[in-house]
């Protein structure tokens, strides 16, 4: 019997640099435009840097490299988190360029585990914004077309445990009046690098005020009666009302930080994220149960859901409250 297989010419070597260019773009089609953007200019910080110091910036040396990292924590008081990111940074740009990265060195990694032994690796998040916060932060909404679109983010943010960029990213064409309440479709989130979306449910609430689906229809009527049909579901509005583009999701947080504020809250302890914390700590604390939560918020492990849940149940069930103090 003939030999059914078909031979695979190697590509010419004139080729072989065009595939590398294509292999560039997918892999860098599978990070985010937020962390790309990270990198990009973390880059630029670590060249400012090496050009200032007389020193290469790639390949980069590892005395240059640690130097780097003392002044990121010495001089600019960046958090650890932080510091690791410029690391990656730095790593992903030698590897782009095919050249040996100098971060996976002993030396680089002595002083950055010195450097979380000196100054600690506890972050400090942002506060939940758990039900009852949300609830008083509704009784400063103002009456217009700011605080329609206002309503329907921060409860839409809570009810769906979204993230701010979720948020942001948001296309009508992705929200669905159902009998049964909304049903959001999330095309990639920072989780689903693969763009494979997920869809979530957001049931109508028991109060018309902190109802996300009357909201969401309250501020899409407006919308509508300005012809704005498609396209991002929450905009920016100008000093005078005037609906505009895509609203950013810095300006989710600022949102957050405002309605924080007038409910007499520390506005720095808030931010987009606490919309999406504040959900799961709120459920936690109901005992809803992890599975509900994971769905909801679409989280793929437990850990974070957990630790949710810990935040939420403080003092219920607590040995000290036991102990006749």
């Amino acid at each position: 019997m003939p030999d059914q297989s078909v031979a695979i010419n190697p590509p010419e070597s004139s080729s072989v640099q065009i595939y590398r260019d294509r292999a560039r773009v997918y892999a860098e089609a599978a990070k985010t435009a937020n962390t790309r953007k990270a990198y990009a200019l973390d880059w630029t910080a670590f060249c400012t840097f090496c050009e200032v110091i007389g020193q290469r910036a790639i390949p980069a040396s590892p005395d240059t490299v640690t130097a780097y990292l003392i002044y990121l924590a010495e001089e600019r008081r960046y958090k650890l988190s932080t510091i690791q990111r410029h690391l990656s940074s730095i790593s992903v740009a030698h590897k782009t360029a095919n050249v040996p990265s100098p971060t996976q060195t002993a030396q680089v990694s002595l002083v950055l585990s010195g450097l979380q032994k000196t100054y600690g690796t506890t972050q400090h998040p942002k506060k939940a914004a758990v039900l009852e916060e949300i609830q008083q932060m509704m009784r400063h909404i103002p009456s217009n077309r700011i605080g329609l679109r206002d309503r329907a983010l921060l409860l839409m943010g809570f009810g769906g445990a979204f993230r701010r960029s979720e948020l942001a990213g948001l296309q009508r064409e992705d929200i669905e009046l159902t009998p049964d309440g909304l049903r959001v479709t999330l095309r990639r989130s920072k989780t689903d690098q693969t763009g494979q979306g997920r869809v979530v449910g957001i049931p109508y609430g028991s109060h018309r005020d902190t109802c996300p689906v009357r909201a969401w229809q309250a501020w899409a009527a407006e919308m509508d009666a300005h012809g704005i049909m498609t396209g991002f579901a929450f905009r920016a509005l100008d000093r005078h009302g005037n609906i505009r583009t895509r609203l950013s999701d810095k300006t989710v947080a600022l949102i957050v930080k405002r309605y924080a504020a007038a409910a007499g809250f520390d506005p720095a302890q808030y931010a987009g994220h606490s919309l999406r914390s504040g959900f799961a700590t709120t459920a936690g604390r109901a005992h809803v149960s992890e599975r509900l939560i994971m769905k909801q918020t679409g989280h793929k492990s437990t850990i974070m859901v957990r630790k949710y849940i810990q935040e939420g149940t403080l003092f219920e069930d607590n040995a000290a409250a036991e102990i006749g103090l």
